[in-house]
């Protein structure tokens, strides 16, 4: 035997390319069986002969082997041995990755499932999420969720709900388009029992904007809210959240938002009138 062939970590009498023949199964029974009892003798090279057959059948997993390439039983049960003074894993657990096909289909599936839990969740998503978010692609545009935050934030003042107040509209209406870099006018809610209170100037998402608050009798409160926009549609549109509502359109590069708690239906027919009276045509929009 040579001298490459002899591991100093071993037990006389045991060399690597025994032990190599002996993992792989190419020793004669005789040999075999004279192995056997040598390696119950030293638990050092048998831990690491487990060792070997571990990693020999992690590969062979690793490289796909069928159901035809059974692990032999001797390569299971010196896989479930301990290693001793080695303090090494006796085996290697690996899973045999899922074919391509199988991943794709599975994959379809659970598009399918979630395109059809979609469909079928669609007409209640209003109700689910307080009507904020309008259908498949129809999530408000950023304007008019800032209109509901400014309803929230400024309806409830009872001292300071404006910056300047109805009695000097005149300079409110100047000031707000100056700002704006727009002629703007305030349609009146009269009809419809509310006043102008006044009006405050806020940031926009791309600039100014300006809120105009009105109130009625019964101290409810209506804002509309004016700002700049470079999105290009001409749908009428109803945003929720939670109890308040948003009804809100765009017309010659404008955003406009009424905003309140009033009843749907109400709210609707005061938001086309102001719509009509700001220049808008909302009766092609119904």
């Amino acid at each position: 035997m040579n001298n490459d062939d002899h591991d100093s970590g071993l037990p006389d009498g045991l060399d690597l390319r025994t032990l190599s023949a002996f993992v792989d199964g190419e020793l004669p029974d005789a040999g075999r069986a004279a192995l056997e009892a040598q390696l119950a003798r030293h638990p050092e090279a048998a831990a690491r002969v487990a060792a070997w057959r571990a990693q020999k059948a992690a590969l062979r997993a690793l490289c796909g082997a069928t159901s035809s390439e059974e692990i032999p039983p001797h390569d299971i049960d010196d896989m479930r041995e301990t290693v001793g003074s080695l303090g090494e894993p006796a085996f290697i657990v690996v899973r045999r990755s899922t074919p391509w096909w199988q991943r794709t289909a599975l994959a379809a599936c659970w598009l399918a499932a979630g395109a059809g839990l979609a469909l079928a969740l669609g007409p209640l998503a209003p109700r689910l999420t307080g009507g904020a978010w309008n259908g498949l692609g129809g999530h408000p545009p950023s304007f008019a969720e800032r209109a509901d935050v400014a309803y929230a934030v400024y309806t409830p003042e009872q001292r300071h709900p404006v910056e300047v107040a109805a009695s000097d509209e005149e300079h409110l209406i100047n000031w707000l388009s100056r700002r704006l870099n727009r002629p703007l006018s305030v349609p009146s809610l009269q009809e419809y029992g509310y006043s102008l209170v006044g009006g405050r100037l806020l940031p926009g998402e791309a600039g100014p904007a300006a809120q105009f608050m009105y109130e009625n009798t019964r101290g409810a409160r209506l804002t509309l809210y004016v700002t700049g926009t470079a999105r290009d549609e001409t749908a009428f549109r109803l945003f929720r959240d939670g109890n308040r509502r948003t009804f809100y359109w765009i017309n010659d590069g404008m955003g406009y938002a009424l905003s309140g708690p009033i009843a749907e239906g109400k709210l609707r027919s005061i938001a086309i009138d102001v719509c009509s009276a700001l220049g808008g045509k909302p009766e092609s929009w119904q």
